[in-house]
């Protein structure tokens, strides 16, 4: 009995020996019949990584679809970690990127320098203006591990000690630290390649590619670039893009943006940016022990949304000449400086915005240094961003709230001399129809300064203020880019500033004077309120937001009335009636006489105190708004010229823009592309 048993364990023992043979035995049939080659392929593979391909940003249009930014294809010059001399060879690696700035130097074709260090007039290495974060963030545990007081030399000298540059020149030191720098900012991987520089020309990357075996790992890929149709139209508006810096990659990481990533960085580039931006792809690379490099599109790039302006391409260009023409006919004590906005009574979309002195945007890097130190700042938007007193421009928000409060009527006058007596001093008016008794119709046809010195007392600051706030004044608009607020003068603003209110600043507020300051935008906006009969729109560039096919509509932009002022038709009527005579009768009725239809306007001129060739001068700025036609309101239009001697010689820049705009209506009608507006 107990030989059988020891039998039976024998052979069971066997039969598991044989099994567990056996499931080897087919297991390694299988590695290297069934799976031998694809397994073959991953011991020789010593690396395999996934790399992001840029995808293209989305157009933007002008409303009609014709295109001012698009993009195209160009070169770039990009490091590749796989086959770049790694970190442990710094004087290869240093060799190759020496090579390459010299190249790139010696053609004066442009590559990344974003070190915040630069060479004074003096020859001595200073933190670059203006820069504090990226300095911070050099000085960081993370980068160099410098104390927060460690001056230039002491980041110049840490960038020498690491990256292996006490044998080179200074100047050519700081350039080289500055790509090495980069990388290490950047994460240089190979899933995370650097770009040296970006639209290469083709002779240049021919001698690179020619050059190959010095040049190791420095490849070159086709990328979309950003092109402008014509970069001086609407510069200011469109905006620009750029890479993204330290902050803007800390805030925006957690959505996907890498630290090499390009972004918008102001105007409709920046205001859109979740649309423009595109999807970015992905392609596997796999490196193999032997150095051979395979690449596979894993996922193609998507380009970002089209974005439709409001703005006429055609009217924003003649906007821009009418203006440069009227500021450059007149002399002035300070350098020409304007701005326009043209935008729709009806609707709050803005048509044209133009600001003065401009640039050209498609030379915006090359011409920076130029622009960015110019007297008048050209890159400056002062249609959003600039804040001025409006002078008489103020008036009808006067005479709105003076007949809303039942102070006047239509019929109620006022006796001028020429000089209005308040709180023991004498304010003058300075207009023609002295000793005249006016209504209010002919105190806004003629500017009366007296008829508004005392209605803008009997109404007092508080309820002056009530009205303006009411017509969009002290406050943002609401539109897509940034703008200034402005301000109203008030008991309240004084204080915060330690100053004491005074008697006389009410009346002087009452002809738009004082600290109340108003962007073109918001003048714009309260003279299409005027105009509209009382509705309040939000003003706004973006018409809608298409797929980049324009086969799908995202965003079509509606109407958006901020509030209804609630001001009465008859008040209204009123006030127009006097605009109307002054583009018929009054100070604008040469520029408007041969218009195809009647336009309304109000003039004003403020007096400002600028500091001129090193003292501080009184002068005036010229500003004007108006609206067309008279009697169906379409267009409001506001104008301001600083140092311009009056308003009313701004009349002939509105001028150009009804005569085009009511003469070409079905060409502002018709759009461009049919296939985008209507689908």
């Amino acid at each position: 009995m107990r030989e059988k048993k020891k039998n039976i364990r024998e052979i069971l023992t066997w039969l598991a020996v044989v099994a567990v043979f056996s499931a080897f035995a087919g297991q390694l049939v299988k590695l290297q019949l069934v799976e031998g080659e694809a397994f073959a392929s991953k011991v020789n593979s010593a690396v395999e990584k996934t790399v992001s391909i840029r995808a293209a940003r989305g157009e933007i249009l002008d409303r009609n679809g014709f295109p001012l930014v698009t993009n195209r294809q160009g070169n770039s010059v990009v490091f590749e970690s796989a086959l770049f001399p790694p970190a442990s060879s710094m004087d290869e690696r240093v060799k190759v990127i020496d090579s390459l700035i010299t190249l790139f130097d010696s053609r004066q074709i442009p590559w990344f320098d974003n070190l915040p260090l630069e060479f004074d007039e003096e020859g001595k290495i200073v933190f670059a203006e203006k820069r504090e974060s990226e300095i911070a963030q050099m000085k960081s545990r993370d980068m160099l591990n410098l104390n927060d007081y460690a001056t230039a030399q002491n980041c110049m000298e840490a960038l020498a000690e690491r990256y292996h540059l006490k044998d080179y020149e200074p100047v050519q030191a700081r350039k080289i630290a500055s790509v090495c720098y980069e990388m290490k900012r950047q994460v240089f991987s190979i899933s995370n390649p650097y770009t040296f520089a970006e639209d290469v020309p083709g002779d240049l990357v021919a001698y690179i590619k020619e050059n190959s075996a010095f040049y190791k790992g420095v490849e070159v890929e086709i990328v979309p670039y950003r092109v402008y149709t014509d970069g001086t139209i609407a510069p200011h508006i469109l905006g620009m893009t750029g890479a993204i810096n330290a902050e803007e990659y800390k805030q925006r990481k957690d959505k996907g943006y890498k630290i090499n990533d390009v972004i918008g960085k102001n105007g409709i580039e920046s205001a859109m940016e979740e649309e423009l931006r595109g999807t970015d792809g992905a392609k596997k690379v796999i490196i193999a022990r032997d150095g051979k490099v395979e690449t596979e599109i894993v996922r193609p790039p998507e380009p970002g949304r089209t974005v439709i302006l409001t703005i006429d391409k055609d009217l924003q260009i003649l906007t821009q000449e009418s203006l440069e023409r009227a500021l450059k006919a007149e002399k002035t004590p300070v350098p020409s400086a304007g701005a326009v906005v043209v935008m729709n009574c009806r609707t709050g979309e803005i048509l044209a915005s133009a600001s003065y002195p401009t640039y050209d945007i498609s030379t915006y890097n090359k011409n920076y240094k130029q622009l960015s130190t110019a007297p008048a700042a050209p890159l400056w938007n002062r249609a959003l961003l600039s804040t001025y007193e409006v002078g008489s421009t103020m008036k009808p928000s006067v005479a709105i709230a003076g007949l809303e409060e039942g102070l006047i009527t239509k019929n109620s006058t006022k006796y001028c001399s020429g000089v209005y007596n308040y709180a023991g001093r004498n304010f003058k008016c300075e207009q023609y129809h002295r000793n005249r008794n006016l209504n209010v119709v002919y105190a806004i046809k003629d500017s009366c300064n007296v008829f508004f010195y005392d209605l803008g007392r009997q109404l007092g600051i508080t309820l002056l203020n009530q009205y303006r706030t009411m017509l969009g004044f002290g406050q943002k608009t609401g539109v897509e880019l940034n703008e200034a607020a402005g301000n109203l003068d008030s008991p309240e603003y004084r204080a915060s500033k330690n100053q004491v209110w005074q008697d006389g600043f009410t009346i002087q507020s009452a002809i738009g004077q004082a600290n109340n300051l108003c962007t073109p935008l918001q003048l714009t906006n309260y003279c299409a309120t005027i105009a509209n009969g009382g509705t309040l729109y939000q003003p706004h560039f973006v018409k809608s937001v298409r797929s980049a096919d324009y086969s799908e509509t995202y965003l079509e932009k509606t109407t958006v009335v901020k509030w209804e002022t609630g001001i009465s038709k008859s008040t209204m009527d009123i006030v127009k009636e006097g605009m109307l005579l002054v583009g018929t009768e009054g100070y604008s009725r040469a520029a408007f006489a041969n218009l195809p239809v009647k336009a309304a306007s109000k003039t004003g001129t403020s007096q400002v105190v600028r500091e001129i060739n090193g003292s501080f001068r009184q002068i005036n700025n010229g500003i004007l708004i108006s609206y067309a036609p008279g009697e169906a309101p379409e267009l409001a239009v506001a104008i301001i010229a600083e140092g311009f001697p009056s308003g009313a010689r701004l009349s002939k820049v509105a001028a150009d823009i009804y005569d085009y705009y009511f003469s070409n209506t079905e060409k502002l009608q018709v759009p461009q592309r049919e296939n985008i507006l209507l689908g």
